[in-house]
């Protein structure tokens, strides 16, 4: 998918600058944003060392809700969920937002 603003997307994503952050009141989208590349970053490199190809869909179940990682080489997905979120359903709408973002 080409658009006007593909040169300028492709230098946010290159350089993990956030691009768009919908979150509620008191979370902070830049600490988000680190953790999750951060986590899926060194979920990438684990897996392939392990030899086990790439990372697809990655998630952490915390106290207070999870997180949910989808991406690639060019952008990360992150959906900050309730504990109780129906996961395959997340998973499911991330892979379209990845695939309609690829």
């Amino acid at each position: 998918m080409s658009t006007p603003f593909t040169p300028v997307l492709d230098s946010l994503t290159r350089h993990g600058i956030t691009v768009d952050s919908n979150l509620q009141i008191g979370q902070d989208g830049a600490r988000v944003a680190a953790l999750a590349a951060s986590l899926y970053r060194k979920a990438r490199k684990s897996a392939q060392a392990a030899g086990l190809g790439s990372t697809g869909f990655m998630q952490m179940e915390a106290e207070s809700g999870r997180l949910c990682v989808i991406g690639g080489d060019e952008i990360v997905l992150v959906v900050v969920a309730e504990r109780t979120a129906n996961v395959g359903l997340i998973r499911v709408e991330m892979l379209r937002a990845a695939e309609a973002l690829a």
